[in-house]
């Protein structure tokens, strides 16, 4: 994690840099204060990395000298023909829609079925074994 701390601390430094850059510059208030808080954001999120890395072992993207193939191995379970994904992406649609109109009885429902597809997803294969 020594990789993505190093990049949100560069992130950190322009954002301060583009700050005070933008307040001397301007004096307009709430630029000044969302370039300030954004770098404060960008720092606690590099903190944290820095933090955590500290107690993790190394990992292949942290060595300079490492090779493609140290990274292989097993990356995770992808169902294969889910078709919840799409259920999700609708629902999210459904939902920027509705935000962008600002229906709020469509917020609702597209809520209520974004909920249903990210359970749905999450608890695709958590089913229990059918009993006879």
């Amino acid at each position: 994690m020594k990789v993505e701390s190093r990049i949100f601390e560069i992130c950190t430094a322009f954002f301060f840099v583009a700050a005070i850059v933008y307040t001397i510059l301007t004096h307009e208030a709430v630029g000044i204060a969302a370039l300030f808080l954004t770098g404060g954001l960008s720092l606690i999120i590099g903190t944290y990395f820095r933090f955590v890395s500290r107690r993790l072992e190394e990992r292949p993207e942290d060595n300079p000298d490492a090779e493609v193939s140290d990274g292989a191995g097993e990356v995770g379970f992808f169902s294969p023909g889910s078709y919840w994904p799409i259920g999700v992406a609708f629902s999210a649609a459904l939902m920027g829609v509705a935000l962008a109109f600002f229906f709020v009885w469509l917020m609702i429902i597209a809520g209520v079925l974004l909920l249903l597809a990210i359970g749905g997803l999450v608890f695709e294969y958590h089913i229990r074994p059918a009993t006879h």
